[in-house]
């Protein structure tokens, strides 16, 4: 496997790219993404069965059921972010390891489908909350510990906004590749 080919196979939309200037259609195509991620993931993974599930998205990857896992954990805690972002005066967020938690009992003993169901549930919020901000609203900020930097709502959008389509194109290039 050639560098560019393991570069696509973790980044199959690319690298987050967020602009200097965002504008509220960037807002508007970021918030399309997570609003459409549960009824996609539902989609495309309805019908898996447990084999397929249990197949790495890449070689050296997590399996399709970890990253579900995943992007319920994550998803969690940013709608957590965006609530502390709106609520403190740039609040720390409090970091966690992924690939810890992907390990965790609850990821091994549990389908995916409870993080299926997470997932809607988490983002009917997500959305809710996001449909409800102002511009400067958008403009409040975190602190990241691990990058050490302030970030504003609207980095914190466009990182999962991309989040969202970055995984849902891992599970489909998977299915793809596996004829499913």
């Amino acid at each position: 496997m050639t560098v560019d080919n393991l570069e696509s196979l973790k980044y199959p939309i690319g690298r987050l790219k967020v602009p200097e200037k965002v504008t509220p259609e960037d807002r508007s195509n970021w918030i399309a993404a997570i609003e459409r991620l549960p009824s996609s993931l539902e989609a495309l993974t309805g019908h898996w069965n447990v084999g397929q599930w249990h197949t790495p998205y890449r070689p050296g990857g997590w399996t399709a059921h970890q990253l579900v896992h995943h992007i319920a954990d994550s998803h969690m805690n940013s709608l957590l972010r965006f609530k502390l972002g709106l609520t403190e005066d740039n609040p720390t967020i409090k970091p966690y390891d992924q690939d810890a938690w992907v390990k965790m009992k609850d990821v091994s003993n549990l389908p995916a489908s409870v993080s299926l169901q997470i997932i809607d549930g988490i983002h009917k919020r997500f959305v809710n909350v996001l449909n409800n901000m102002s511009d400067n609203d958008f403009k409040r900020t975190i602190f990241h510990p691990e990058m050490n930097k302030t970030l504003d709502l609207n980095f914190m959008l466009a990182l999962y906004g991309w989040h969202s389509d970055h995984h849902y194109m891992h599970l489909k290039n998977l299915s793809k590749s596996e004829g499913w």
